[in-house]
């Protein structure tokens, strides 16, 4: 099976060096022709994909950028920088884009926009550019539909990059690899997988899929794995706040509202906010952001339900997409400001994000490196595709980034072995398990509504658990800096002082890590 996968890899990469001469002859001229079609596109990132495992837009043609902005939304992230500044990669939290070199880098920038753009839309406005107005970090949202205003940004000296904010090919590589009877709502991690499914499952065994704690709480089978409950004897998260960012959270799960405070947890705080641009309530459709809510931080409570790793935490809910894959321009947006917003909230310790893209973002990328700066640890999900995606690409965007802890999930196995569609690669920094071998059954967690667990897998899962055991060891220490903790986190792994080139440290060991 390796050496027919190989194959195909192999032919797939002869085919890209034959489609991608093909592009060169069907590339709109200097008088902007037709822009290339998604087919020509995707197979220009896949092929980016296969060479490099990552794919960032200043490897893309103007012309493909062009045409990639035409075939989304329209709508460009554009980054900027005055002339006397270098890299700004390690303080994006110091800058005051309110200062004057900063303003008048921005307005520059915005008028090479408006001259181009007038020239084919006489009727447009310089003060409504902007899509949406960003006040913390150095970047413009804007529509472009000229193929000479791409051109232009992409060779000033003031822009740092200018890409098609909401253009993906995510959804197209799973439908073209997965049929619906190859789909498993609560398997994946992207399109229109990861959405529904989350229902209380009956079926569960007790004393094999969870046992039972005072006062009557369930406990997922995989926190053994991870010698949780051990860890609840010095620490329970009290004290720490960790921020989830999601699709909400369920207003029909009560253990994430009226009932967070029960049994063996209270005094706490949860918060519900919404950063996703046109999003008018934190109420969770898609179920995903309520599962990783409730793997986090779910009561130990006295009704029968699934209990979170650390269950007297305080949470924010973020409502920042629609789904757990962040295609949409209005995603991109909101998945940054949630990112400034954890940044700025000083009672904000850990950040935890189960979503991802394939193309990187710059936008996503500032925001994340703003959160750095204001000392956040954060976790993201390593990535989990129904795809050949899993082979393909091996960590996704943001958790490919230096700045966080980038998290996958594994088999209850002696040895480290990935979960069904589980990415891995050399940023992971640590794995949770969460998938049974021999039934194939996924972590506990609560379910969109009622008190009877759902189960849910693939990374999200194992990022939401990372999480909570940082809490746990944050509230155990709380004058730990963040680089202490992830270091008390890493030489207490299953794998330290050998890091993995597909599992990074190994598994987290809550205990340890706690004492």
């Amino acid at each position: 099976m390796t050496k027919i996968l190989k194959c195909i890899l192999i032919a797939c990469v002869i085919c890209s060096c034959k489609k991608n001469s093909e592009l060169q002859a069907v590339t709109p001229n200097q008088e902007q022709g037709q822009p290339l079609s998604n087919e020509q596109i995707n197979h220009f990132i896949q092929q980016q994909l296969l060479e490099k495992g990552s794919f960032d837009w200043k490897d893309a043609t103007d012309e493909m950028v062009w045409s990639a902005l035409i075939n989304s939304d329209s709508i460009m992230s554009i980054g900027y920088i005055p002339e006397n500044e270098s890299s700004i990669d390690n303080r994006q939290s110091s800058i005051d884009i309110t200062k004057s070199d900063w303003r008048a880098t921005k307005e520059k920038v915005m008028q090479i926009i408006f001259n181009e753009e007038k020239k084919r839309n006489a009727t447009i406005q310089f003060e409504t550019l902007e899509v949406w107005k960003e006040n913390k970090l150095p970047v413009l949202d804007v529509k472009i539909s000229s193929l000479q205003t791409v051109k232009q940004l992409r060779r000033n000296n003031l822009v740092r990059y200018a890409e098609p904010m909401g253009y993906d090919p995510i959804e197209e590589f799973d439908k073209e690899d997965a049929g619906p009877a190859q789909r498993s709502e609560s398997d994946g991690l992207f399109g229109g997988i990861g959405c529904g499914g989350y229902s209380g499952s009956s079926s569960l065994i007790a004393g094999s899929d969870y046992i039972s704690l005072l006062p009557n709480t369930k406990v997922s089978w995989n926190f053994g794995y991870h010698k949780i409950t051990q860890a609840w004897t010095k620490s329970t998260g009290t004290g720490v706040k960790v921020m989830v960012i999601d699709t909400g959270v369920s207003p029909d799960q009560d253990n994430l509202g009226s009932q967070f405070n029960q049994g063996y947890s209270g005094e706490r705080t949860i918060e519900k906010i919404v950063t996703l641009p046109g999003g008018s309530n934190t109420n969770d459709a898609c179920g995903h952001g309520t599962t990783m809510s409730g793997t986090i931080a779910a009561p130990r409570g006295n009704d029968g339900n699934s209990c979170g790793v650390a269950y007297n935490s305080n949470l924010i809910v973020c409502r920042a997409a629609n789904n757990v894959y962040i295609d949409g321009s209005n995603e991109v947006k909101g998945v940054s400001d949630a990112y400034l917003f954890a940044a700025d909230n000083k009672s904000v310790k850990i950040v935890s994000m189960s979503m991802a893209r394939i193309t990187n973002s710059g936008q996503i990328k500032d925001a994340i490196q703003y959160a750095y700066g204001k000392g956040k640890v954060m976790f993201c999900a390593a990535g989990t595709s129904k795809s050949f995606l899993a082979t393909l690409i091996g960590v996704m965007f943001p958790a490919s980034l230096d700045e966080v802890q980038a998290v996958t999930g594994v088999k209850d196995l002696s040895s480290l072995s990935a979960c069904e569609a589980c990415h891995k690669g050399k940023q992971v920094d640590f794995v949770i398990v969460m998938q049974k071998q021999s039934s194939g059954l996924k972590a506990l967690s609560t379910a969109t509504s009622g008190d009877v667990p759902t189960v849910v897998g693939g990374s999200s899962v194992a990022t939401a658990t990372a999480s909570g055991i940082a809490a746990l060891v944050w509230s155990r220490f709380p004058s730990y800096t963040r680089d202490q903790l992830i270091n008390k986190l890493t030489v207490t792994a299953s794998g330290y002082p050998n890091k993995s080139s597909n599992y990074g440290w190994g598994k987290l060991n809550a205990d340890a890590a706690t004492n």
